[in-house]
């Protein structure tokens, strides 16, 4: 069935499966990256780190947060609006939502990387670890596809 053939109905209820398909691979890394962030916090090691850790590790646990909360608002959206015929708001904002989720996902894995960098190689090295990890994050997740779309339109237009 073609784009054209397809119902907005169809469209809207294929669009939001689509959603929440993808936002269970975030949700699982997000959840699991949630999980081993909370326990740093009840080990020995974790006592003697610096602040710089500290506070670093208490910013990737409030990105991580943030971005369950994100991650998981579409499902619960669902939930709550899919008897209303409401699909169309579900993907408007639930694709806002996991934009907005994987960006906070991006800055907690950074974070995460950051920090484990830092002690293991010291401060200066652990900062060039961590902005890899953000360009990286944020070129795959955000850049690249930005760029992809832009060159897409470059070639539809007359």
């Amino acid at each position: 069935m073609s784009e054209a053939e397809e119902s907005h109905q169809r469209r809207l209820a294929r669009n939001v499966n689509e959603l929440l398909q993808e936002l269970r691979v975030a949700q699982a890394g997000v959840q699991i990256l949630f999980g081993f962030l909370l326990s740093i916090a009840f080990t020995d090691k974790y006592a003697s780190t610096s602040d710089y850790v500290r506070v670093t590790h208490l910013a990737t646990v409030l990105c991580a947060a943030i971005a369950v909360a994100f991650l998981t608002a579409p499902a619960a959206w669902h939930r709550v609006l899919f008897r209303q015929g409401r699909r169309e708001d579900i993907v408007r904002y639930g694709n806002t939502f996991a934009l907005v989720g994987m960006a906070f996902l991006s800055l907690a894995m950074t974070g995460t990387v950051l920090m484990l960098a830092e002690v293991i190689l010291g401060l200066w090295p652990s900062i060039v670890v961590g902005v890899a990890a953000f360009v990286v994050f944020s070129g795959l997740w955000f850049a690249l596809p930005s760029l992809s779309s832009e060159r897409a339109q470059h070639r539809e237009s007359p």
